[in-house]
C-alpha cells in the first residue's frame, strides 16, 4: 500500500471515531441544571472539530505531496492525462506530450600531459594564409606537448580587419573537437596572464619552412625556460614534406574539421548557395585584380598610366612590402602576375565554359571597375557576386570585415562546379586542397605563363581562335583537380607545391582518375554545354 493511501485511511478511521464522540456529547451532555457543562463541552467540541479540520488539511496536502512526487514516474501517464476545469479541451496539455531528445555531442576523450608551457601566436596575412597557419600552429603544440592559447588575428595588415578568431570561427567547436590531441585555452591563466600585460613574455618569428626537429631542438627549451613564448609571425613555418605522417594527419584535421566558420556566416554562405542552385549550376572565379593585389605584385599590364602610378605610390606605401621597383611587363611574361578581366574572358571562352553558366565573383572590389569588366560581363552576362545575390541588410554586420567576407567567397567555392583562380595566392591553393578533400572537385588551376604567350599571339593575330582554343585545352587537360603528387624541390620549398593545396596524405586516392565531373543532375560538367 502507498504511503498516500495509508495516511488517508487513518485520516477516515480518526474522523469516524471523533464525530461518534461528537454525537454523544450531543446526547448525554445536557442535563437540568449544568448549564456551564454544557457550555465548556460545547467548547470542546468546535475545538475538537478545528482540530479535525486541521488536520484533515494536513493530511490532504500530505496525500497531495506524495502523488506530485510520485509524478515524475507515473504522472505523465495518470496525472497529465486527466481532465481539468480549468483546461479545455483542445489544449494542448489534453493531448498527448512528446518531449524533444536533444542528441548528445560526444566529445573525444581529453589527452592527458604534462604541459612544457604556452604558446601564444599572432597570425598575419590574409584569412586563407592565417588558415594554414593556425593548422600548423596546432601541429607544433601538439608535438611539443605546450598549451596553446586561442591564436590571435591579423589586424594591423593592409585590410585592417578587428574580427577577433571567434568573430570567423566556431572557437568552442575548435577547442574541444581537438581536446584529444592538445590542451587549447582562450587565454592564459591568470598569473602568467598578468606577466603577458606587462611584456614578460619572450616574442620571436620562428623560421620559415622549418621541419619539426626545429621545433623540438631550439623551441621547445625556450618554451621550458620562459614559460610563454609568443610567436610574432605564423606564415608558411611549418615544411611542406619531411614530417611525421601524424603530423600532417593533423594538420589536414584541423583544416577540415576543426576550423569551423560561425554559425552566422555558416547560414549567409549556405543561403548563398541555395540561390546559386536554385538557377543551375555555377561557376566560381576567384578573379585576383584588387588594387592591393595589383600594388603588391607590380602587375600593371592594361592600366591607365595614373593608375599604374597610383599603384606604384601604394607599394611604396606600405614598408612590409618589400619589392619596391618592379618591370610589369617581365614579370607577366613570367607567369607571376594575375590574369586581367580580358584576359580571363578569352581563357573561360577558349575552355569552352557555356556563356550562360552562372560566374560567381569571388574576390574584392574590382580595380578599374565597370570599365575592366566588360569584356567579362559582355562574354558571360551571368557573373554575380554575394553583394548582388545578397540585401544590404545581410551583409551589413559583415562590411569592413574583409576576412568575414572572404569567409563567405570560401563556402561558395568549396560548393561550386567548377572552381577557377586566376592567380595561386593563398586562397587559391587551400581552396584546391580542400576540393580534392571533398572528392577532387573539379578545380582548374591555370598554367599562366603559357597563357599569356597564348593571349599575346592571339591579339596580335598569330594565332586563330580555333588553335588558340586547343592550345588552351590541351594545356590544362592534366590541370583539373585530379589526384597527382606534390612536387617536391629539396632546399628550396617556397617554389614547390604547398601542403594545403595538396593534402595527398589526408586523401583516398580513387582507384581510377576522374575523367570527368558529373553534377548531380547528371549534367557533365567537363566540357560545354554546362547549364
Amino acid at each position: 500500500m502507498g504511503r498516500g493511501a495509508y495516511w488517508i485511511q487513518r485520516m477516515c478511521r480518526f474522523e469516524r471515531a471523533m464525530g461518534s464522540e461528537c454525537r454523544g456529547e450531543r446526547h448525554h451532555g445536557m442535563k437540568p441544571g449544568g448549564e456551564g457543562k454544557v457550555e465548556k463541552l460545547k467548547s470542546r467540541s468546535k475545538l475538537k472539530l478545528w482540530m479535525i479540520r486541521t488536520m484533515t488539511t494536513v493530511l490532504l496536502w500530505t496525500c497531495v505531496l506524495q502523488l506530485t512526487a510520485l509524478g515524475g514516474t507515473w504522472g505523465p501517464r495518470v496525472l497529465k492525462g486527466w481532465p481539468s476545469c480549468f483546461t479545455p479541451s483542445f489544449s494542448p496539455l489534453s493531448l498527448k506530450q512528446v518531449t524533444p531528445v536533444v542528441e548528445k555531442i560526444v566529445l573525444p576523450p581529453k589527452r592527458i600531459y604534462r604541459n612544457n608551457g604556452y604558446v601564444m601566436v599572432s597570425c598575419n596575412g590574409g584569412l586563407n594564409q592565417m588558415r594554414g597557419a593556425i593548422c600548423d600552429m596546432v601541429a607544433i603544440a601538439r608535438y611539443l606537448n605546450v598549451t596553446l592559447i586561442v591564436p590571435e588575428l591579423d589586424k594591423s595588415s593592409f585590410w585592417a580587419d578587428p574580427s577577433e578568431f571567434q568573430d570567423i570561427f566556431d572557437v568552442d567547436h575548435f577547442i574541444a573537437s581537438l581536446r584529444d590531441e592538445v590542451r587549447i585555452l582562450k587565454e592564459l591563466p591568470p598569473r602568467l596572464k598578468r606577466r603577458a600585460e606587462l611584456g614578460m613574455v619572450y616574442s620571436m618569428p620562428p623560421v620559415s619552412w622549418s621541419d619539426i626537429s626545429y621545433y623540438q631542438n631550439q623551441i621547445l627549451p625556450l618554451i621550458k625556460k620562459h614559460k610563454i613564448v609568443h610567436f610574432n609571425r605564423t606564415d608558411a613555418r611549418l615544411a611542406n614534406n619531411g614530417l611525421p605522417l601524424e603530423i600532417q594527419k593533423l594538420r589536414c584535421r584541423v583544416n577540415y574539421a576543426a576550423l569551423r566558420f560561425t554559425s552566422e556566416i555558416e547560414e549567409l554562405g549556405r543561403r548563398v548557395i541555395r540561390i546559386l542552385r536554385q538557377n543551375g549550376p555555377f561557376l566560381v572565379l576567384h578573379l585576383r585584380y584588387e588594387m592591393d593585389m595589383l600594388a603588391f605584385s607590380g602587375c600593371t599590364h592594361g592600366c591607365t598610366i595614373e593608375e599604374a602610378e597610383e599603384l606604384t605610390r601604394m607599394r611604396y606605401a606600405y614598408p612590409w612590402w618589400k619589392e619596391k621597383v618592379i618591370n610589369s611587363e617581365l614579370k607577366r611574361k613570367d607567369g607571376l602576375c594575375p590574369l586581367t578581366p580580358e584576359e580571363t574572358a578569352l581563357i573561360l571562352g577558349a575552355l569552352d565554359i557555356d556563356r550562360n553558366i552562372q560566374v560567381y565573383i569571388a574576390a574584392g572590389e574590382i580595380y578599374g571597375g565597370k570599365r575592366r569588366m566588360a569584356a567579362l560581363s559582355d562574354a558571360y552576362p551571368n557573373v554575380v557576386r554575394k553583394e548582388i545575390l545578397l540585401g544590404p541588410s545581410d551583409l551589413g554586420y559583415f562590411q569592413n570585415h574583409s576576412s568575414q567576407m572572404a569567409a563567405l567567397d570560401y563556402m561558395v567555392s568549396l560548393e561550386s562546379d567548377v572552381f577557377i583562380p586566376t592567380y595561386d595566392g593563398n586562397m587559391a591553393k587551400v581552396v584546391e586542397g580542400h576540393r580534392r578533400y571533398l572528392g577532387f572537385k573539379k578545380t582548374i588551376t591555370l598554367d599562366r605563363k603559357l597563357l599569356v604567350e597564348l593571349i599575346d599571339q592571339y591579339n596580335n593575330g598569330t594565332l586563330g581562335w580555333d588553335d588558340f582554343s586547343s592550345s588552351v585545352k590541351a594545356t590544362h587537360a592534366n590541370r583539373m583537380g585530379r589526384p597527382t603528387r606534390r612536387v617536391v624541390i629539396p632546399d628550396r620549398p617556397k617554389e614547390e607545391d604547398y601542403f594545403y593545396a595538396n593534402p595527398q596524405e589526408c586523401l583516398q586516392q580513387p582507384d581510377k582518375p576522374w575523367t570527368s565531373l558529373v553534377h548531380h543532375d547528371g549534367t557533365n560538367l567537363s566540357r560545354t554545354p554546362l547549364a
